[in-house]
């Protein structure tokens, strides 16, 4: 395969998957924002901005934080390059450069998230329509991925596939879960309040975790140490970075069998799952959450670059 396709298959797929959690952050917000009044709304939504690393862009615009402006900037903003509508209108770009390598059914599925989401985003988004034009975009980007599942050879385009959504899905994750205490957490007086709980609630939400959460947890309450151990350890959720990292470990082992040899990005992703599959949840937090993210952000990004980089990616 072209490096430049399988830049397009890699970045198609990262974008939908982007765009996807993108939502489930922006809902999460939304919910959070409805149970604090006044200036401290602002603030939920100023931890979403700064989560997707829209601060800088958002804050050259508007002066001050609110829900309009903030969904308005994070779904369809022409002025945001990360905004919703350009990650799936991204997506569909590549889709197009790799047309004649993937199936029918997912260029239609592609397609038709594209002009569904371009009809929804055409005027700002009223609070009233706001959970509908959220479930949307999870919705379009579910049915690419079932489109892809179903109809398309496992060969080289659909690891490069799964390569491109996990390494993002991961990226989210630990996105999502560093913003809880870098970011979200006003003061560490709140630890264990009810904020801090609702906080908790709120990233359960984002990642789609509550009912596992309730199964693993069978009490059911948000606690930081079991809910960071889901969504960082625990390999049968499908959004916790174990998981992630056991699926991109597959294909990436898939691609290099195909190939017929092992590269750079082969020995990162063994040596992060090794380090990810040693660490228990007492060790990540007697070193600090946050800490850990960061490293594990950093290395995330090393294995995406070095998956460019060992298979020629060009645009």
């Amino acid at each position: 395969m072209l490096g430049k396709t399988a830049n397009a298959i890699f970045w198609m797929f990262r974008y939908l998957e982007r765009a996807e959690n993108t939502a489930r952050l922006l809902e999460a917000g939304f919910r959070m924002a409805l149970t604090r009044g006044g200036d401290a709304a602002g603030e939920e939504w100023r931890s979403v901005i700064n989560t997707l690393g829209m601060d800088e862009a958002y804050e050259a615009k508007h002066e001050s934080y609110s829900g309009p402006e903030a969904c308005d900037f994070i779904l369809r903003d022409r002025d945001n390059p990360e905004c919703v509508m350009a990650m799936v209108e991204n997506a569909r770009n590549n889709a197009r450069l790799s047309r004649t390598s993937i199936t029918t059914e997912v260029w239609e599925a592609v397609n038709e998230a594209w002009m569904t989401l371009k009809g929804l985003l055409t005027r700002q988004v009223r609070e009233a329509n706001l959970s509908h034009v959220l479930y949307s975009i999870r919705r379009e980007a579910t049915q690419v991925r079932g489109a892809t599942y179903g109809s398309m050879l496992r060969n080289d385009i659909f690891h490069f596939a799964r390569a491109g959504t996990f390494v993002e899905r991961a990226d989210n994750t630990a996105r999502i879960l560093d913003v809880k205490y870098h970011l979200l957490l006003p003061s560490l007086a709140h630890v264990g309040s009810r904020l801090d709980a609702g906080q908790w609630e709120s990233i359960l939400r984002a990642l789609s975790a509550r009912r596992a959460h309730r199964e693993v947890i069978h009490a059911g309450k948000p606690d930081a140490s079991g809910i960071a151990e889901l969504l960082i350890l625990d390999p049968r959720f499908p959004r916790s970075l174990a998981y992630c990292y056991d699926t991109l470990s597959e294909n990436l082992s898939a691609l290099a069998a195909i190939h017929g040899q092992e590269s750079q990005c082969n020995s990162l992703m063994r040596e992060a799952e090794t380090k990810l599959s040693e660490t228990s949840i007492d060790d990540i937090f007697d070193r600090g959450l946050h800490e850990f993210l960061v490293d594990f952000i950093s290395s995330n990004r090393a294995i995406a670059n070095a998956i460019a980089e060992d298979y020629r990616f060009t645009h």
